[in-house]
């Protein structure tokens, strides 16, 4: 299992990005997968997961404001950001694991077993 995470980047607060994570080694869709983020000197936390029958969560910090989404086609999990603020800042991670899980474990980061290597988001004037 690959998983190369990009999109990342310096964003005023108030504008929107969108992450994307390539993936290669395993039947996408059949995966359950999520972007988790750490923000610096603290500790990772779940952003938001989407399991393969489609059900997803977003921590509460982001609910209304980002989306997470599949394109079957591409073999890409992205994150859309929206309505950035300062605190949004940090490496966002994309994680994937073979197992179905429910909508509580999508943001815990025991849940999954494969891990990308980050791209960082900065939101700051």
């Amino acid at each position: 299992v690959q998983l190369v995470e990009s999109g990342g980047g310096l964003v005023q607060p108030g504008g929107s990005l969108t992450l994307s994570c390539g993936t290669s080694g395993f039947t996408f869709g059949t995966y359950t997968m999520a972007w988790f983020r750490r923000p610096e000197g603290k500790e990772r936390e779940g952003v938001a997961g989407i399991n393969p029958s489609g059900s997803t969560n977003y921590a509460d910090a982001v609910k209304g404001r980002f989306t997470i989404s599949v394109d079957n086609a591409k073999n890409t999990l992205n994150l859309r950001m929206e309505k950035l603020k300062p605190d949004d800042t940090g490496m966002y991670f994309c994680a994937a694991d073979p197992r179905q899980w429910g909508r509580v474990s999508l943001l815990q980061s025991e849940a999954y077993s494969s891990w990308g290597q980050g791209t960082q988001v900065t939101v700051s004037a």
